[in-house]
């Protein structure tokens, strides 16, 4: 079939992603979609047909963030129905979140560096009623853009968004609306149900020019009108001759920390899931005598988040472990210590949590932790392990090691 005659078919072929926050509604996805995982993604992947119209796309997103859902459960699922060849497109994709993750781990001064850029821009706001009142018309979708408009409207109604959106959203905010990258950073960690704070931070670094110093993503009419299937053409509204935005933070790449595996983990330990990894039982040699819960997604921005990113990260929670959760991040410490108290238990194992909420909650905790005698684990699974070190600068060393990681994890490919 030509490709416009196929996306004409996906085109009309309704079918919104169900993210209900379960595994079931995870793998029911990945059921669904393993058969499109091969051609049809790696021609009609780059399409944005509309909210309920993802039949081109795994919109599996959500659940890996999380970890409901495992990326190597993901690459085996495509390779089962593909062989590598067909499916290379999509398991480059899975790996494009791992290589985000793996290199702001080598790089952990931007996440920080993010965080106080965006602190200086929220204050910006406060003094500044112009830029405050593009800030609040964009948010709002009510720039006069269409496109932009639509987006905006349907990330805060759904919580998602098509991957090439998110770059036409994010080249437009920063280099036609001239807003701080940072704010719209911001806004897209605050809303997504995916909301990963490497792959959110890196993509709109890289969008402005940041990430590969100079060569920022231009969103294009052409662009736009073609892969949103002409539901968009914002001529002479969008501006294509930009100026990177300059950055002259030098962040050096460290080592990767050091991290246990799973077979350290003892006999007896208290489980402690996050919202980094929901399934990171699985990898344990051992069952813990007693599983809880612990959510930092209030960490992802000093504002609100949205309603429909905390339903998923505390549904998904309560489906992963059904023990009691640590809402509040400012207090895992003493729900930690007092758990251990209840289950007679001086270790503590969580999934290892990269740079983030998460692990900025686990680093204010582990000193109450140590005083109270008790030992922190955070176990890293062998996927990170082994792909990380291949996250050093671009995206090809990880490209090109891919078939070597996917033999070195046992993934028949």
């Amino acid at each position: 079939m030509k490709t416009k005659d196929l996306i004409a078919d996906l085109a009309a072929r309704f079918e919104q992603p169900d993210f209900t926050p379960t595994r079931q509604a995870g793998l029911a996805r990945l059921a669904a979609f393993s058969d499109r995982a091969g051609d049809v993604y790696d021609r009609c992947r780059n399409y944005d047909l509309g909210p309920e119209f993802r039949a081109n796309v795994s919109a599996l997103s959500p659940w890996i963030r999380h970890r409901v859902i495992t990326e190597t459960e993901v690459l085996e699922a495509a390779l089962r129905v593909h062989d590598f060849k067909k499916a290379e497109r999509f398991v480059h994709e899975v790996f494009w979140r791992t290589y985000f993750k793996g290199w702001l781990e080598q790089h952990p001064t931007v996440w920080p560096a993010y965080q106080a850029g965006l602190r200086r821009q929220l204050k910006s706001l406060e003094k500044d009623r112009r830029l405050a009142a593009y800030y609040g018309e964009a948010i709002a979708g009510e720039t006069g853009i269409d496109c932009v408009d639509a987006w905006a409207e349907e990330l805060v109604t759904t919580g998602y968004l098509h991957n090439h959106a998110r770059m036409w959203f994010a080249s437009i905010w920063i280099f036609t609306l001239r807003l701080p990258w940072e704010l719209g950073a911001d806004f897209f960690l605050r809303h997504l149900i995916d909301g990963d704070p490497a792959s959110n931070t890196l993509a709109w670094r890289w969008v402005a020019g940041i990430q590969t110093k100079g060569r920022p993503y231009i969103a294009r009419v052409s662009n736009i009108s073609k892969f949103t299937n002409g539901r968009f053409c914002p001529t002479h509204q969008i501006t294509t001759n930009v100026t990177p935005i300059d950055d002259a933070s030098d962040h050096l790449r460290k080592r990767l920390p050091d991290a246990a595996a799973p077979a350290d983990v003892p006999n007896e330990f208290l489980l402690v899931v996050t919202e980094d990894d929901m399934q990171i039982v699985d990898a344990l040699p051992h069952a813990p005598v007693a599983t809880i819960g612990a959510l930092a997604t209030t960490g992802r921005s000093p504002l609100p988040i949205a309603e429909l990113a905390q339903r998923f990260a505390s549904g998904a929670m309560q489906d992963a472990c059904g023990g009691t959760v640590v809402i509040n991040q400012n207090a895992w410490a003493n729900e930690i210590i007092e758990a251990c108290e209840r289950y007679q238990t001086k270790t503590v194992v969580t999934g290892y949590a990269p740079i983030g909420p998460t692990a900025t909650a686990l680093a204010e905790a582990h000193p109450d932790l140590t005083a109270a005698g008790i030992n922190l684990i955070q176990v890293r699974r062998s996927f990170d392990t082994i792909a990380w070190p291949h996250a050093t600068k671009g995206f090809f060393a990880m490209k090109k090691a891919v078939p070597s990681v996917l033999e070195k994890l046992g993934i028949t490919h």
